[in-house]
């Protein structure tokens, strides 16, 4: 099948490295060069898949000062493909600066379907999934308590990722704002071999999870205001 795009997204597996389509292989092995988040994790999978495309680093340090080169590249015939440490890239990932940039200049850009931790969370968690709101990662400081209470009057179900080390602190402020009973689901780890989801009230997930050392990585997904 000749691809007709010249920039590739290509989702990466968030655990299980069976996650991967053919055609995402195939597209890794074609293109002329990989942008990827950090070419270390990247190597490993390529490794286990037996790619041996070229790699380059693109991150969220350096993605501004690489931006008009990459573009001016793939204008001038190169082939490329961005990938991300897991999941769909520009998804809380670097990427969306480059598919604009390229888009404005007209260069064919295509997203290949494949894994991201939030759909699987938000289907498990059940929640109504017909209509959801996904906000990425809340602000650290500046903005986080505005957010909160936005999200508090918001009748859809919420999806969001969080750290480990603040996912009690962040259940603590949703049952601050949302109240206590309002229902919720975090999973962990997603199709890795310690993958866990556990669904409850804020509050019991909030006293689940004060009792040992969270690890991994978290999507809550909290139910809508009623």
């Amino acid at each position: 099948m000749q691809e007709k795009a010249s920039l590739f997204l290509v989702p990466t597996p968030i655990g299980n490295l069976e996650d991967i389509t053919l055609r995402a292989i195939r597209i890794l092995k074609s293109v002329d060069v990989i942008l990827a988040e950090d070419t270390r994790t990247s190597g490993k999978l390529l490794k286990h898949l037996e790619i041996a495309t070229k790699q380059q680093s693109y991150h969220i340090f350096n993605e501004h000062q690489n931006l008009q080169k990459l573009v001016e590249r793939l204008k001038a015939g190169e082939k490329m493909a961005l990938i991300s440490d897991a999941g769909t890239p520009a998804i809380s990932d670097p990427g969306f600066l480059l598919v604009r940039a390229c888009l404005a200049e007209e260069i064919a850009v295509e997203c290949l379907p494949g894994p991201t931790a939030l759909i699987p969370a938000l289907v498990q968690s059940g929640l109504p999934a017909d209509r959801f709101v996904f906000e990425g990662f809340l602000p650290h400081k500046k903005g986080r308590l505005t957010r909160l209470q936005q999200l508090a009057e918001e009748k859809r179900t919420i999806v969001l990722y969080e750290s480990p080390h603040r996912l009690v602190k962040a259940l603590q402020q949703f049952a601050e704002h949302c109240g206590e009973s309002r229902r919720a689901s975090v999973s962990r780890e997603l199709t890795k071999l310690y993958e866990e989801t556990v669904n409850g009230t804020l509050n019991e997930l909030i006293e689940y999870f004060s009792k040992s050392k969270v690890k991994g990585e978290i999507v809550i997904v909290i139910e809508g205001k009623a």
